[in-house]
């Protein structure tokens, strides 16, 4: 009986936004990529797309072998524990697709294996190209398509005897060279087998077309282009090699009594419970949330205010909620249930030391310095446990500020410079390189 491996992938740049899917078929006693399959799919969330990736991964290898047995690999916690029956299918969007995905083979001929970003890449650029595509108006072609080339070439140079560092570059580029001239066909793509990686000299493998033999040749140019273009970058230009990004959505308790009179409200208070206003705008951020579908987990300051406004979205989303200290408020001492006028009048010496440097303490309280140790602490924790997740972290003023001011390299006197309004939603994802882009701040819509 023969097995295959099916890796998929989706993704989408928005989420919900312009979204596609890859899928790659790989026979599992050669390790040769047998189809490719990939498709722009429009608007739609990164779970839709990851689902639709594994339906035409399944479908792709049951075209080649219904009898086959196929162990599925994908780097989507939500999909290999939702197949394998160990969490349960919430969101109405996830169970047409689930059903879909388990009647394409009989259960018994299918396993799922979750596995790291890094080791999806095949499919991941397949979705990236999909996607690619369908920003210019497309459908992605196999003709176009470089994942595979790419692939092998990693491949290859994966098992090539390590050089002089400066040949990393060139021999990223020898390798392409050697293993291009994949042919083209249709949206479903059926590949050549994989050639032998290319010798430690560089010179291709009996049966694969050989690079040209002038440097200047156009399939080594070629080759060059997409080795620079492949190459890591930072910033705007980072490429679909970083993967999907740790996403927090960054949402600010509802009202509590103590709200609307801008008192401090810290850790070291009375620790408030929503008012009705804030019971309301919890229920109205919830709605807002379910009907997005992109929140794949809950985590909560410990305070009272924001496990009431996190346990109302979670029940909504069929979600638990995970507690983590690090995204407490600021302890404001004695500064406590006063407004802002009354600690001027009361503490005027040690608010102007407060608001000059992030190291004074409000009497008895923390320093923003403290807290910014704190919550960096708690981000590093998190994106670690939710590397290419979306997240929801449902927090204080202080915290959700200080993640958008690291996110961005703001000083921090631009602490005193944002607004955030009660329940409003803000995101900020972070990179595998480490970069990190400001998605959205302060939006209120969902409460109009």
């Amino acid at each position: 009986m023969r097995e295959f491996i099916v890796e998929a992938d989706g993704g989408s740049r928005g989420n919900p936004g312009p979204a596609g899917y890859g899928s790659v078929v790989i026979d599992a006693a050669t390790g040769e990529t047998l189809m490719e399959a990939a498709e722009y799919i429009g608007v739609a969330t990164n779970n839709v797309a990851e689902y639709k990736g594994l339906v035409a991964g399944l479908r792709a290898a049951h075209r080649l072998d219904p009898a086959a047995t196929v162990r599925v690999r994908m780097d989507s916690k939500l999909v290999v524990e939702q197949m394998s029956g160990r969490w349960k299918i919430k969101h109405p969007d996830m169970k047409p697709l689930a059903a879909e995905a388990a009647s394409v083979f009989p259960p018994s001929q299918v396993t799922y294996e979750w596995i790291p970003r890094d080791k999806n890449k095949h499919a991941d650029r397949l979705a990236n190209e999909a996607m690619d595509a369908g920003k210019r108006g497309e459908q992605w072609s196999p003709s176009a398509s470089t994942a595979d080339l790419d692939a092998r070439a990693a491949r290859a140079a994966a098992d090539a005897p390590t050089g002089p560092p400066g040949d990393a570059t060139a021999g990223a580029a020898r390798a392409r060279a050697a293993l291009a001239g994949r042919g083209g066909g249709a949206a479903l793509a059926e590949t050549s087998p994989a050639p032998a990686p290319a010798s430690a000299s560089g010179s291709a493998p009996a049966q694969a077309r050989p690079a040209p033999a002038s440097p200047h040749g156009a399939e080594a140019e070629s080759a060059d282009r997409r080795a620079a273009h492949q190459a890591p970058r930072v910033g705007w230009a980072a490429p679909a090699d970083l993967g999907a990004p740790a996403t927090f959505v960054l949402l600010r308790h509802g009202e509590t009594a103590l709200t609307p009179e801008k008192r401090f409200s810290g850790s070291g208070g009375s620790d408030p419970a929503l008012s009705d206003v804030g019971r309301e705008q919890a229920e109205r951020v919830a709605a807002a949330l379910a009907a997005r579908g992109t929140v794949q987990a809950v985590v909560s300051s410990p305070l009272k205010r924001c496990q009431e406004t996190a346990h109302t979205v979670a029940a909504r989303l069929g979600l638990d909620v995970h507690l983590e200290d690090g995204l407490r408020e600021t302890d404001f001492g004695a500064w406590e249930g006063l407004t802002f006028g009354e600690v001027r009048e009361r503490h005027p010496e040690e608010l102007n030391a407060w608001l000059a440097s992030p190291d004074a303490a409000p009497p008895g309280g923390e320093s923003f310095a403290e807290v910014t140790r704190r919550v960096s602490a708690a981000r590093d924790r998190l994106t670690r446990a939710h590397a290419g997740r979306t997240v929801l972290l449902v927090t204080h003023v202080t915290p959700i500020k200080t993640l958008v001011r690291l996110a961005l390299g703001a000083p921090p006197e631009s602490l005193f410079r944002m607004e955030l309004s009660a329940a409003s939603v803000s995101a900020v994802a972070y990179y595998a390189d480490g970069n990190a882009s400001l998605r959205l701040l302060n939006d209120t819509s969902h409460l109009r």
